[in-house]
């Protein structure tokens, strides 16, 4: 993992492919809080461990393609425990 105190608000996240995944909000603990004002974010707040940082430069590049982080990403109802969107439903499951 990279030094994740080097990430600053505004810098452009990407995936290992140097596909964009989102914009920083800021950190919070261990997770990059992606801003929802990003084209990307379909207007929801997105969480990324910051397990998955490669390196930080003048941008945050992850160890996994935009895709992938895409799919691991949680919103801000999922970080709190509620659904994130992902299209599992523990709703009829006992």
């Amino acid at each position: 993992m990279a030094d994740t105190t080097r990430i600053q608000e505004h810098m452009e996240v990407v995936g290992s492919d140097g596909q964009h995944v989102g914009t920083v909000d800021h950190v919070e603990g261990d997770q990059i809080k992606l801003t929802r004002k990003d084209p990307a974010a379909g207007g929801q707040h997105h969480y990324l461990s910051a397990d998955r940082v490669r390196t930080v430069s003048d941008r945050v590049e992850l160890d996994c393609p935009a895709d992938e982080a895409r799919r691991s990403w949680r919103t801000e109802s999922g970080a709190r425990g509620g659904s994130s969107g992902s299209g599992r439903d523990a709703g009829g499951m006992r």
